[in-house]
This record gives C-alpha cells, sequence and structure tokens, in this order.
C-alpha cells in the first residue's frame, strides 16, 4: 500500500501516546453509538405507550437531533424513510410519490448527505455513494439522530450532514414483542406485515433479536403530455401508464453484549435487509405526426434483487489511564436487477415495428473497515480521544445492454446482446484524528482534526474481458471541527459549530467509458482525475427547553463549497457527429472528413466531468415539538419543523441552484392522548417546496403534493395495542416539467426538442397493526 507520509507520522504519534501504563479508570457502560447506558428498556413501553414521545434534548457538545422510535410510532412508519421524512430538513426529491428512499439534508444531493448505521458508514445502491434509507424497517431502530456538523472521530463525508441510524441494542431493551398488521392500497390490494424482537440474558450477557418481513406493494397512475414547445400550443403526443411495484422486504438484526473481565466490554452487532420486487408497467403511447397518428403499446418490467447486511465487533477496556476501544466492521450490498421495455408500434391502424430493450444490472459493493482509540482526560478540565480509522471499499459493477426487433407482428422478444461496460472502484482510507472536549461552567466545548487520506484505483472494460482502462488517483484532506455549547441558563442553549467537510465523487463520474448519446444528442465519458469536493461550514444554533418534555430550536447554517464537479465539453465531437461525417464521405457528397467538418460544423459533443468552481449553501432549520401544559392540555403533544434552503451554482448556463434542491419542507401534527379512554389519535401534514435540476439537454421542475396522515390508537392493559393508520389522505401527486434539447446550442437558445408535463398519482392507504408486548 503507498504510504501517506503525513498521515503515517501521526499515526505514529498516536500510537506512541497508548504506550504509558498508567492505572485503569472504571469503563464506562456504553452503547454501541458511545453514549451512556442505563438500566434496560421494557420493550412493553414500546408497545403501550403511556404518554406521547417527544425530540430528545442531548448533552451532545456537537448539534445532534435526536428522535426515540416512540416520536415516531404512533404514525405506524414501515420504513427509516417514513420516520426520516419527520424530522428537520430531510427532503427526497426524485422519489416516487409515497416513498421515500434517498434522503437529502439541507436540500442537497443524497451524495452530500452520509447515512450511519450504529455511527458506522454502510455501502449502498447510489452511485453518488447515497443509501436508500427505506431499506430499513422501523422496527430495527431505537432512535434516528440528526448530526448537523462533522466531528473529528468519524468519517468526514457529510457535507449536508449525516442521519445516524442507532438500531435496537441488547444492553437497552429487555423483554419480548410481536407486530401482526395488514396494508391496504387505494386499489384494494392487501398485504401483510410481520415483526418480533425479543432481548434478554443469555450467553453470559445480553442478547436481542428482531426479524421482520413486509410485504411491499404500491399502485401509481402516471399521466404525460408532450409538447413542442412550452406554449403547450402544438400537443405531439401523450402517455397513459400504470406501474404497479409488489415485492417482499426480509429483515433481521442482532445483539449481543457481554462484559469481559472487571473493565471489559464486548458488543457484536449484525443486520441483514434483502428486498425482492417485481415492477411492472402498462402504457399506451399516442403521437400525432402531419396526418399521421402513431399509436404504440408499451409493456414494460422489472425485477429487483438486492440485499444489504453488516457485522460488527466492538471491544472496550481500560488500557494506559483510559479507554481504550477496538472495532472491525464489514458491510456489503448487492444489486441484481433487470429491466425491460417492449414497444409495439402502429401507423393509422397499421402494425409499423415492434421493438425492445432490456438492462440489467449486476453490483457488489463491500466495505471493510477498523478502528483503533482512545479516550483519556487531560489534566482535570479536559478529556481527548485518539484514533485511526482504516477502511476498505471494492465497488464491482456490470452494466449489461440488450435489443430486438420484429420482423413481423406477434413475434416473440428474442434478446440479443447490445453491450456491456464494467467496472471495478477500490478505495483505500487510512484516517487518523485527534479529538478534545472539555467543560468549563456554562460551557462545553470540542475541537478536533482528522486527516483523511484516500487511495483509489479503477478498472474498466467494454464488451471484454481484458480491462481496456486503468487509472488511479490519490487525494489527501485535513478536516478541522470545533464546537460550543453555551448553557445560557437552565433552559437555553447557543452552540456554534466550524467543520470542514469532503464529497467524494460519484462512482459513474469516475468510469472513463464512453456513453453514447447520454445528454441528448452528446456524449459523455467519467473522469478518473477527479478531486473531491471540500466544504467549509458554519452552525448556529439556539434551543429552549419548554416545561418537561418540551424543546423548541432554531439553526443558522452555511456551506462555502470548494472544487464543485460539473460537467464540461471536452471539444471533442460526439459519436453521431463522427458517424454523419463518415457517411458524408461515403455517399461522396464531400471528399475528406475535414471536409464534412467544414460543410457540417459539430453541434454535438463529447462532456466530461469536471472541478469547475465553488458554490455555497445557505439557510435556516426551525423545530418545536412540546405539550400544550401552558393552556393545561398536558395530553396535547404538538410539532412541527420548517426547513428554507437556498444556493448558488455556475454551470455551463450560468448560476442556478444545486440541482434537486427542494427550497422548502416542513412538517406540522398534534397528537391527543385520552388516559380515560386508553386511547388516542393524532394528524401530520408534511409539505416540501419545489426543485430543479439542469443537466446538459434537460431541464426539470418537480413538485410535490402535501401528505397527510392521521391514525387512532386502542391500549388494552399494558401489554396490547391496535392501531388504524392512513398516509397520503390528500392523494398528492407529484409532477414534473421536462425541458429537453438535442445539442447545447439548442439549449441555449431554447430551440426545443420537445416540452414535457408528467404527473403520478398512487391514492392513499390504509394500514391496521396490533402490537403484544410478552
Amino acid at each position: 500500500m503507498k504510504c501517506h507520509p503525513r498521515a503515517s507520522s501521526l499515526s505514529r504519534a498516536l500510537a506512541l501516546a497508548l504506550l504509558p501504563t498508567i492505572a485503569p479508570v472504571a469503563l464506562a457502560q456504553t452503547t454501541p453509538d458511545g453514549s451512556i447506558a442505563g438500566d434496560p428498556k421494557q420493550l412493553d413501553t414500546i408497545v403501550v405507550q403511556g404518554e406521547i414521545a417527544y425530540r430528545n434534548r442531548t448533552d451532545d457538545t456537537a448539534p445532534v437531533l435526536s428522535y426515540d422510535l416512540e416520536y415516531f410510532q404512533r404514525f405506524e412508519p414501515n420504513t427509516v424513510g417514513d420516520m426520516v421524512k419527520r424530522v428537520p430538513g430531510a427532503a427526497f426529491v426524485g422519489s416516487d410519490i409515497m416513498e421515500f428512499d434517498g434522503v437529502q439534508l439541507r436540500g442537497l444531493g443524497g451524495g452530500y448527505t452520509q447515512v450511519l448505521i450504529n455511527g458506522k458508514k454502510v455501502p449502498g445502491a447510489g452511485d453518488d455513494r447515497s443509501f436508500w434509507v427505506d431499506r430499513i424497517p422501523a422496527e430495527m431502530v431505537d432512535r434516528i439522530e440528526v448530526l448537523r456538523s462533522n466531528s473529528a472521530n468519524r468519517s468526514g463525508d457529510a457535507v449536508a450532514g449525516a442521519i445516524n441510524i442507532v438500531l435496537r441494542d441488547a444492553y437497552e431493551f429487555d423483554g419480548s414483542y410481536l407486530r401482526l398488521g395488514a396494508n391496504r392500497a387505494f386499489d384494494g390490494e392487501v398485504n401483510p406485515t410481520f415483526g418480533a424482537v425479543t432481548s434478554t440474558e443469555a450467553l453470559g450477557g445480553r442478547f436481542l433479536a428482531g426479524v421482520n418481513v413486509q410485504d411491499r406493494y404500491r399502485a401509481k397512475n402516471k399521466r404525460s403530455d408532450r409538447f413542442s414547445d412550452p406554449s403547450m400550443e402544438e400537443l405531439v403526443s401523450w402517455e397513459d401508464q400504470v406501474e404497479v411495484k409488489d415485492g417482499r422486504d426480509y429483515s433481521g438484526n442482532i445483539s449481543y453484549t457481554a462484559d469481559v473481565g472487571d473493565t471489559g466490554r464486548l458488543s457484536i452487532d449484525g443486520f441483514y435487509v434483502k428486498t425482492d420486487r417485481d415492477v411492472t408497467e402498462v402504457s399506451f403511447e399516442e403521437e400525432y405526426d402531419d396526418d399521421d397518428v402513431i399509436t404504440a403499446d408499451v409493456p414494460g418490467m422489472a425485477t429487483v434483487d438486492q440485499a444489504n447486511w453488516g457485522l460488527g465487533l466492538e471491544y472496550r477496556f481500560d488500557m494506559a489511564g483510559g479507554t481504550t476501544e477496538f472495532d472491525v466492521d464489514h458491510a456489503r450490498f448487492t444489486d441484481e436487477s433487470w429491466e425491460s421495455e417492449d414497444e409495439h408500434v402502429y401507423e393509422n391502424g397499421e402494425w409499423d415495428e415492434s421493438v425492445g430493450e432490456a438492462e440489467y444490472i449486476d453490483a457488489k459493493d463491500a466495505e471493510t473497515s477498523f478502528k483503533l482509540a482512545h479516550q483519556r482526560s487531560v489534566g482535570t478540565a479536559a478529556d481527548m480521544e485518539f484514533g485511526i480509522d482504516y477502511r476498505r471499499k471494492k465497488r464491482d459493477f456490470a452494466f449489461t445492454t440488450y435489443e430486438w426487433e420484429a420482423d413481423s407482428e406477434g413475434d416473440a422478444a428474442a434478446y440479443e446482446l447490445d453491450g456491456t461496460v464494467a467496472s471495478v472502484i477500490e478505495e483505500k482510507r487510512l484516517d487518523p484524528y485527534i479529538q478534545f472536549n472539555g467543560k468549563a461552567g456554562v460551557l462545553a466545548w470540542e475541537a478536533g482534526l482528522r486527516y483523511e487520506t484516500t487511495q483509489s484505483d479503477i478498472r474498466y472494460n467494454e464488451d471484454g474481458d481484458e480491462p481496456e482502462g486503468i487509472a488511479s488517483k490519490d487525494y489527501n484532506e485535513l478536516l478541522p471541527s470545533a464546537h460550543l455549547r453555551w448553557d445560557l441558563t437552565d433552559a437555553d442553549r447557543i452552540s456554534l459549530s466550524l467543520a470542514r467537510s469532503i464529497k467524494r465523487p460519484n462512482f459513474n463520474e469516475l468510469i472513463p467509458a464512453l456513453l453514447d448519446g447520454e445528454f441528448g444528442d452528446n456524449d459523455y465519458i467519467g473522469n478518473p482525475q477527479l478531486d473531491p469536493e471540500t466544504a467549509n461550514g458554519i452552525d448556529l444554533g439556539w434551543e429552549h427547553r419548554l416545561g418537561r418534555n418540551g424543546v423548541v430550536g432554531i439553526n443558522l447554517f452555511y456551506r462555502d463549497v470548494k472544487d464543485l464537479i460539473e460537467v464540461v465539453n471536452t471539444g471533442a465531437p460526439s459519436e453521431e457527429m463522427l458517424d454523419t461525417w463518415e457517411d458524408m464521405v461515403d455517399d461522396g457528397e464531400v471528399a475528406s472528413i475535414e471536409e464534412a467538418m467544414v460543410a457540417e460544423p459539430a453541434d454535438s459533443w463529447v462532456f466530461t466531468s469536471a472541478n469547475v468552481g465553488d458554490g455555497k449553501v445557505y439557510g435556516v432549520e426551525f423545530d418545536l415539538s412540546t405539550p400544550l401544559n401552558v393552556f393545561g392540555l398536558d395530553n396535547t403533544g404538538v410539532f412541527l419543523n420548517y426547513s428554507w434552503v437556498n444556493s448558488e451554482v455556475d454551470d455551463f448556463l450560468g448560476e442556478r441552484r444545486f440541482n434537486n434542491q427542494a427550497r422548502s419542507v416542513y412538517n406540522v401534527g398534534f397528537i391527543q392522548d385520552l388516559p380515560s379512554l386508553a386511547a388516542s389519535f393524532g394528524v401530520s401534514y408534511r409539505k416540501q417546496g419545489d426543485a430543479y435540476e439542469r443537466i446538459l439537454g434537460e431541464e426539470v421542475t418537480v413538485e410535490y403534493g402535501g401528505d397527510l396522515e392521521a391514525f387512532v390508537e386502542k391500549r388494552f392493559g399494558k401489554r396490547l395495542s391496535v392501531r388504524l393508520s392512513a398516509a397520503n389522505l390528500l392523494d398528492a401527486s407529484k409532477d414534473e416539467s421536462f425541458h429537453k434539447f438535442d445539442t447545447l446550442g439548442d439549449q441555449v437558445e431554447r430551440d426545443y426538442d420537445e416540452y414535457e408535463l408528467e404527473t403520478e398519482e398512487a391514492g392513499p392507504s390504509y394500514q391496521l397493526v396490533m402490537r403484544w408486548a410478552f
């Protein structure tokens, strides 16, 4: 492995600090994420909640929002996505209606938001390194944490912030329960859901296991109308489509914790999530070409087979005057998906052609990490933590396309291989860090340095077994961070955070394979020499405690992003232009390619990704969760959060916001408990603002309707509860407008290829769930 001198010297310094042997200190009882643990929580309190749950007010010096499962549970979320959509600033631009997969904090794309499980990175499905949070069932979760700013003791690739999914831990829970339920979609489809959790003393420690099986079903109606331009005076074509996603998710998690000797604690945790899903689409299209009417039946189908799993071991023990921690983790993501679409075309009622295209994805993404860290006191007013993280990532991806064309009407589809692009991306990281924290009266502080080193190797091939290209890229970044918390009173606090963060390039931006017609008539080729984006950020927040349970807070943030990655023109003509010039020579129109280039100048090109400049992101976040004690309504809880964001980026056409950044997102709701009836009910409403995306050849605006949810609950004693919940009661739609262009020149001149309006609806859904503790 290539040595990074700066990292190696810092690593040696950290290792030397472990050598002195001083009287050991007592090891605190901790949870997997490092917080102090108390007596195990009884799981029957999860089943039958005696009180309304509100946002936690943490003692972290860094800005952290924490929400226990009980905060979300009465609305019966099925997945972590259903939970995260309720926290401040979480948007899901690009997700289908009623689906919440790629979370975006501060309105930035999924690659800017870090998703952690038990404080640790996990591989995911997105080319932008994002993790789809709807893959984790809610029943596996203890709490959701929103980490608004970086700290030195965790990975720095979280420009927008991080979502930490803390799974249930054996040390924190005791007891068992079952969850049985059914979901009903708007079209009458009914699907079951099942979950079970148990935790008890076993094998000399404490053991927890959970299993969850969910049938996931979503039917949607889509409508597209396509015009020659935004005036909508000329209708070019229209399409009606019915899409059904029908599948099943299987998941499980385990946790084992045991004390070792007088000061040691061993923890083992693991999770497994598998998604099997079939997607069917049935479309009818009608196109107008002068006096001709062209219709098409377009059946499509897809199968999705994805799995995520992870296994981790942590051992903490007293050593050298402090506490030493050793972690080993391995996580893996696999994806085998097939998608096909056929098109049977009729012109004025007569069969014209039948064609089909298909894609097959075979992806494997694995990450292995080791961590060695040591915490100790420094004098009487501060603590020090230092350590080193090693991480190795390997992403093996193959994308294969197929096509077919019928000779006559009614021919069966016979797909033939069209091409394959395969790549292997390996990254090795060695990240030493050091961090200090302390408290002096009403002030608490934290300061640290993290030095992240990355060594990447990229291999790829097209339509062959031998690698067509090999590229390497190394980069190192120093990431300082500092946090200050000032407790003005017992109820008021101010927090200030300064931190530098990093965003590594998307995987598809690194692979130097030529993609023909990727942007209209323009081609695209990746750039393995991209540098990462970095951001200097500031967060300034105020938080006030309201009575015993309530809390209100406001946070201002700013990110100054450097080395933004955008699409740029290489100046090389596209494959289409090269073919055009060759055809002109073959047809005798010109004598040479040079003459063809003069006769018909290029208007489509090969584009690539490059570090082009800077950008900035800023906004304000407000959240409130409190009982209405001040009005004498102790059993009424209200919840409100609102985030407004803005940004500035320069691309090939000038200034715009970050792509797909929703201008705002807010949640508002209430829960009313009825103790005398052992019942409760509640309502919530969520709305995110419009978002805009501009890429080469296409500009898209997307708008989501408001999501109204409600529940009613009846409790039977202390061990049984029944809940009826409903989602999307307003039958919200997702509405998109597409401005499409063939070339960059057309986009500049607003010479349209097509203007399209698309809307999709999924209707309300209902869920009946029984929980029984035993």
